[in-house]
């Protein structure tokens, strides 16, 4: 059985992402994409789906420390058994191409008898490798792994023997002792690739990753949040296309026991526009260039084919099927592989793109001869579809509807085109791009406002709230403290969160509404906490936003990942793992912090200055 979400580790190369449990066994590996079937899968079942298990063989060994060497994703475990101490540092070279996962075991002091034990299962947990010891090159013994296109080789000084369609073993490491383990794929049809020096590999990962780190731009209270969940955005974006996968995993469950899963290692057009956003925030200039030239080949042709997600070259084909051989994450099944959600119509895409490349343009990004032409014919995409329905930032499987938050983006959208003629000497009709803005305007507020209600609603002409209605003053709609935004939250407060419960976060919206199309159920998404905290930090009521932030940030592991989703009532995190939608969300709420602080902090200096009392 797997374990829980969050007692797993993320790797990365950037261009894949292993997961490695508390308990030593990766049971997540996809080689050499995020995208690529699995080869371990025990995340989505058991360990017959295969896994890759290395620890102290004592009963009572127990895990004392956990972390990520400082700015990395080189994760060192410590672990204490009757007899002595080891050291298990792990990671993915990064910057030569090589698809491998490294693990070295170091002794402490003492003793320690170590198991290890692989169980290779190619395509998603159906197939079954030939497996063989042989000598490589260098005239190392080494055990082969090969089933059509994929092939493996481990190296390790003492390799495991089979036994029931498994490899298993045992060694020894004592004080001082180093041992080094390394997996590596390689195409079946070329020869055994040499091994690496892991020292120098070491040293080099630990170097990309720290240097990577150390030119982020922080501040504020919440500043090594803001750290990690910038490395995690970066540990999803593939090195060589500058694609950025929502998440490195598939159907972890929204619900326990339930169908809400669904396939994130793909690259949704909204995720990251606001990927982009919080790289351009913190001086990631490059990163963001990367990604635009990354959108201008996805989305390049024809624009009524645009897509909401695309693969990580661009790859349009993302068709939905399930998987019947693994049993799911806890039981939650189906497991699927591809979206069904890439056919989607979501009218709110344009506008997160155009809203981020206009942000690029405000840093000092500049537009090629490709760039404005392909967002020009963005706007004429989203001009010819002004009028129909869509199915929403949250991928509605039911009928389509006048989503609010999608209405708002569209303006969105015409309103960055607008700034781009003005401000920016582009060049567009900009008199039908205003008149297209003004006119989504009147609309808005006229359908997507109950006065009644003194709310903003998920759909025109509803009655219930959604999350994403939060994001209106984000992208300039109204002030986050007009009384428009100021009524809709308190219905938010009323309708999302459980008034019973202090410790409850904002749900997306009610499932028991059945607009979805599915059954009723899931747990709070974390992003959509953020928001809030997010809100409450431009509209004067920092003391709640940062009550709700420490909530928040304290639900991470102690590598400081986030799940999709936390179940509030079993204390657990639900849903993909980890994911960039909550890391940017958290990203954006310490910022909102941060202003609100330096906003203060200006206030509190000119009262003073003036000879008034400076508020508590």
């Amino acid at each position: 059985m797997a374990s829980r979400i969050e007692d797993y580790a993320l790797l990365s190369d950037m261009h894949t992402g292993p997961l490695v449990s508390r308990s030593g066994s990766v049971d997540w590996l996809c080689f050499p994409r995020f995208d690529s079937p699995s080869l371990f899968g025990a995340l989505l079942g058991t360990e017959e789906n295969g896994r890759w298990l290395l620890a102290p063989k004592a009963a009572d060994a127990v895990v004392v420390h956990r972390g990520y060497i400082d700015g990395t994703f080189v994760l060192q475990t410590h672990w204490h058994a009757d007899g002595g101490s080891v050291r298990i540092t792990e990671f993915m070279p990064v910057g030569d191409r090589r698809a491998s996962l490294v693990r070295r075991v170091e002794g402490l002091s003492g003793t320690v008898q170590m198991k290890h034990e692989i169980k290779i299962r190619f395509g998603y947990g159906t197939v079954l490798p030939w497996m063989s010891k042989m000598t490589d090159p260098q005239g190392h013994k080494v055990l082969r792994a090969v089933a059509g296109p994929d092939a493996l080789v481990l190296r390790a000084e003492v390799l495991p023997v089979a036994a029931e369609n498994k490899h298993s073993g045992e060694f020894t490491v004592t004080a001082g002792q180093i041992t080094d383990l390394e997996l590596t794929w390689f195409p079946s049809h070329r020869a055994l690739p040499a091994a690496i020096n892991v020292d120098a590999a070491l040293d080099a990962t630990v170097s990309y990753w720290s240097d990577w780190a150390s030119s982020c731009t922080l501040d504020g209270r919440y500043a090594d949040e803001v750290k990690r969940s910038l490395l995690v955005l970066r540990a999803l974006t593939h090195e060589d296309t500058g694609g950025i996968v929502a998440a490195p995993t598939t159907s972890l469950p929204e619900d326990f026991g339930g169908a809400r899963n669904w396939d994130y290692r793909y690259c949704w057009l909204r995720d990251a526009a606001l990927t982009l956003q919080a790289m351009l925030t913190h001086g990631y200039a490059d990163e963001a260039m990367h990604w635009r030239n990354w959108l201008l080949r996805a989305v390049a042709g024809d624009p009524e084919d645009l897509q909401i997600m695309y693969g990580l070259s661009g790859e349009r084909e993302l068709t939905e099927s399930e998987l019947p051989q693994l049993p799911g994450y806890e039981n939650s099944s189906p497991v699927r592989i591809g979206n069904g959600a890439v056919s989607q119509y979501q009218a709110d895409v344009v506008g997160e793109v155009m809203v981020s490349l206009e942000k690029l343009r405000v840093a000092g990004g500049t537009e090629d001869l490709f760039s404005w032409p392909l967002q020009r014919a963005l706007l004429g995409f989203a001009e010819k579809h002004l009028d129909e329905k869509d199915n929403g930032i949250w991928e509605m499987r039911g009928a389509p509807q006048y989503f609010t938050h999608s209405r708002v983006m569209m303006w969105a959208a015409f309103d960055s085109a607008v700034r781009a003629v003005l401000d920016h000497g582009l060049t567009g009709p900009v008199k039908r791009w205003e008149r297209l803005r003004d006119q989504l305007q009147e609309e808005i507020l006229t359908h997507g406002f109950n006065a009644q209600l003194n709310s903003f609603t998920q759909t025109y002409g509803g009655t219930n709230t959604d999350a994403s209605l939060l994001c209106i003053p984000q992208v300039g709609f109204l002030a986050y403290d007009d009384e428009k935004m100021l009524g809709t939250v308190a219905r938010l407060e009323q309708e999302l969160l459980d008034a019973d419960n202090p410790d409850s976060l904002l749900l997306r919206y009610r499932t028991e509404a059945g607009m979805d199309g599915l059954d009723p159920g899931e747990h709070p998404f974390l992003a959509c906490s953020f928001w809030l905290v997010e809100q409450y930090a431009h509209s004067g009521r920092e003391e709640e936003a940062v009550k709700l932030m420490d909530r928040l940030v304290g639900l991470s592991n102690e590598l400081g990942l986030l799940s999709e989703e936390y179940a509030v009532t079993e204390g657990r995190m639900a849903g993909n793992f980890p994911q960039a939608f909550s890391h940017l969300a958290l990203v954006r709420a310490a910022d909102a912090l941060h202003a609100a602080d330096v906003l203060h902090g200006a206030d509190r200096t000119s009262l003073v200055s003036a000879g008034q009392d400076a508020p508590a």
